[in-house]
């Protein structure tokens, strides 16, 4: 990508285990897009190599302070100046952020995931477009459970207790007012077909702009 067009930056928030995945990938399968990079928010929480692993447990990761966004609002920028960047990688099992590295350059369109991407006032303004997926919270928590279980090795106890203690608290305090800031909310209760295709056709026109650059 040259570093006279500038990437489309899109934000997309949402309760955890609400499907923002999933509906990034809709969108994108339906926008035929492929050259778009996909940041998780969840990489960019906070390194905490000086707590033991109880203490790293014990941590709310739901509440805006365990993330970096100081290195996330400063990859963002870079990104959008045409440069690369060394992203972070979180590692769920240790609790902390990994050692290792990503190099990752900036592509045309650029999404960033996460359940506390819209808290940030520098993130939210150099966004083209801010997304908030909605669903329902007993389906949230299902999906949580069945995730947490299959893919980072959770008992079922630890994630019960995590999600009563912070994730729900947490969710209503500081995630759910974050969608007064989105330019558009999708509910994944049932079918967001609509707004798939809303967002689906705005990525087209910004691939097509660039192509006939």
């Amino acid at each position: 990508m040259s570093n006279n067009k500038k990437s489309f930056l899109i934000l997309v928030a949402g309760g955890s285990a609400s499907g923002k995945s999933t509906v990034v990938k809709n969108i994108l399968k339906k926008a035929g897009a492929h050259d778009v990079l996909i940041i998780t928010h969840d990489d960019y929480y906070n390194r905490e190599d000086d707590l033991t692993m109880e203490q790293r447990i014990k941590i709310n990761y739901d509440h805006p302070d365990s993330l970096d966004n100081n290195l996330l609002n400063f990859h963002l920028s870079e990104l959008l100046k045409g440069n690369s960047i060394e992203k972070p990688i979180y590692d769920f099992v240790s609790y902390n952020r990994s050692d290792k590295t990503e190099s990752v350059n900036p592509k045309p369109i650029i999404i960033v995931e996460g359940i506390l991407v819209l808290t940030d006032k520098r993130i939210r303004e150099l966004a083209d477009l801010k997304i908030f997926v909605e669903s329902d919270d007993d389906v949230r928590f299902i999906r949580r459970l069945q995730r947490d279980i299959n893919e980072r090795q959770r008992t079922v106890e630890s994630v019960i207790d995590q999600y009563l203690n912070t994730v729900k608290p947490m969710h209503y305090k500081y995630v759910k007012p974050t969608k007064r800031y989105a330019d558009i909310i999708i509910p994944n209760d049932t079918n967001h077909s609509v707004a798939v295709d809303v967002i689906a056709g705005k990525i087209k026109d910004i691939i097509r702009g660039n192509n006939n650059e």
